[in-house]
């Protein structure tokens, strides 16, 4: 209990999702899906979450499906980071 391994640390939480902007210097907003159950009618339903993300190398742009990591404040909105592109956009 007193000291944790840096090994016996829990793992950030990572998402994965689509770039729907990239307009701004180092940072993009990435949309993730979810599906999820109505209470009442129990139809699968799908529910996007949009987060902010630092783009340190600017590597991204919309279409981009990208996994990223949750982190420090870096802004007022941006609490992930971009740790790889997983997919370029076509075109």
């Amino acid at each position: 209990m007193a000291d944790v391994k840096q090994s016996q640390k829990t793992p950030r939480s990572t998402k994965v999702g689509r770039v729907v902007s990239a307009a701004m210097d180092k940072s993009i907003v990435v949309a993730v899906d979810r599906l999820v159950r109505h209470p009442l009618y129990k139809k699968t339903i799908r529910r996007t979450s949009k987060f902010m993300a630092h783009d340190e190398k600017n590597e991204c742009q919309a279409g981009d499906k990208v996994k990223i990591e949750v982190c420090r404040p870096l802004s007022r909105r941006k609490r992930w980071m971009l740790i790889e592109v997983l997919e370029k956009a076509k075109g």
